[in-house]
């Protein structure tokens, strides 16, 4: 159970609107409905009430719903109060119901409430700050599949295979006079085998489910007047960037958002890499690189009208800007940019360690090709009906339960060790409990609840 404190909040973005609603959540809920609308509201039914402050003067009127516990969203007695929305208005109120009793609520209270209530699993408490902050309707859809349990159901059935092989196992260890060797018992393995095949199944659909969550990073690097604020405006559909044939035009980082068939894009567009003395541009220089770090994946625009040695020599030299690294942040993709000038088809080449694209950012031949690109550099397709979303520590849990249970056949089969398999198939148990969060620890759950919105 939550504490007994009693919360408050508003539960509507912050601003100026026709209607606000303001959240209470607690045990003190029917003590401040009393005061604040002179009786308790009939439950689940909206009626009209005049919201009076601590001396009994009118502050607002507006509609009031109690929703008594265990039959609310929190599991306690909640009261939501839907006022006008003026800011100072609304002020007004909360402060009120403070003075009554409540205290304002943390990020994402309410719906850590409803965790530790039993009225939803963590994956379904995510999926409500999901829901809300969802960038593209594929990622809605995929947050409200997470809320109805979609995700937490695969990984129930995943605990009940491990708790029913674990029974096997330790009922065998428990009893080795017997003369059946239960642990040669082919069966052992093949549900244990079954048990890795569904786990990589389920951990393929929640990589999907990650890239709706946290879609892909990308920078956009090369020289001046290659292109690349063009090609921003042109994914963005905006003139985002100021585009002109003045070198060293973009100075910082530019970030915008798109997205592309649901996958979520984040895009920077970064100053072009030159030598200079123009320290303003240098500092410039240094976020790009501190840009590409970040990035899932770089596009190395260069300009398609250069040719033969000249060609070579500017690639080359621009290669020398990316990060020395192996790691996943260098990927790059080397896009040969102005098409239209150069009078070529939009293609895309697989090159040693990098593909190679010919597009136009101002006419937009080939933008498709570097969309089909991304989408399947990212290994993103297309959300289907049983996608659902998840994190980046849902992923960490199940390829550590897929880890564990994998280690625990090779313990069985190469030395007998049933004693080491009950082990591994407890520890994946753990990983995948701490998913729905059956087994958690409270650092965790104060960093997943601290991400939400207030009155959320």
């Amino acid at each position: 159970m939550a504490d007994d404190e009693t919360i408050v909040a508003v539960a509507t973005a912050p601003g100026r609107g026709g209607i606000a609603i303001v959240r209470i959540s607690g045990s003190a809920v029917t003590n401040i409905s009393k005061k604040l609308l002179g009786k308790v509201p009939s439950p689940r039914l909206a009626e009209l009430f005049s919201f009076r402050d601590v001396s009994g003067q009118p502050i607002d009127q507006g509609l009031a719903l109690f929703f008594p516990g265990p039959h609310s969203f929190t599991g306690e007695d909640v009261l939501e109060l839907h006022g006008h929305g003026g800011p100072v208005i609304i002020d007004l109120l909360v402060t009120t119901i403070i003075k009554l009793g409540a205290r304002s609520a943390r990020a994402g209270e309410f719906s850590e409430r409803a965790y530790l209530n039993n009225k939803m699993d963590l994956t379904q408490a995510e999926a409500v700050a999901d829901l809300i902050d969802a960038g593209s309707e594929a990622a809605a859809r995929s947050a409200f599949r997470s809320l109805q349990g979609v995700f937490s159901e695969k990984i129930h059935k995943l605990v009940e295979a491990l708790v029913k092989l674990r029974m096997h196992v330790e009922a065998a260890i428990d009893f080795p006079e017997e003369e059946v060797d239960f642990l040669a018992d082919k069966t052992i393995t093949k549900q244990a085998a079954a048990i890795v095949a569904d786990l990589g199944e389920v951990l393929a659909q929640a990589q999907q489910g990650q890239l709706l969550h946290d879609g892909m990073t990308l920078a956009l690097v090369g020289p001046p007047n290659v292109g690349k604020s063009s090609l921003l405006n042109y994914l963005t559909g905006s003139d985002t960037a100021i585009t002109s044939e003045i070198p060293g035009t973009t100075r910082d980082v530019i970030r915008e958002n798109i997205n592309i068939d649901g996958l979520p894009v984040h895009i920077m567009d970064t100053a072009g890499l030159r030598t200079t003395a123009d320290t303003i541009e240098q500092e410039g220089m240094l976020r790009a690189k501190d840009a590409m770090l970040q990035a899932d994946r770089i596009l190395l625009i260069m300009d398609d009208r250069s040719e033969g040695e000249q060609r070579k020599k500017e690639l080359k030299k621009a290669l020398l800007h990316l990060p020395e690294t192996n790691n996943k942040h260098c990927q790059y993709a080397l896009i040969w940019n102005k098409i239209d000038l150069t009078g070529k088809d939009p293609a895309r080449e697989h090159k040693l360690g990098h593909e190679e694209i010919y597009l136009s950012a101002k006419t937009g031949q080939g933008i498709d090709v570097l969309k089909d690109y991304l989408k399947q550099a990212m290994h993103f397709q297309e959300a289907g009906e049983g996608t659902f979303m998840a994190r980046r520590r849902h992923l960490l849990a199940l390829e550590q339960a897929l880890n564990h249970v994998t280690q625990g056949i090779e313990q069985l089969t190469s030395n007998k060790a049933g004693e080491l398999l009950a082990e591994e198939l407890r520890l994946a148990q753990i990983a995948l409990s701490q998913i729905t969060g059956e087994f958690t620890s409270d650092d965790l759950l104060g960093e997943i609840f601290s991400s939400f919105c207030i009155g959320k």
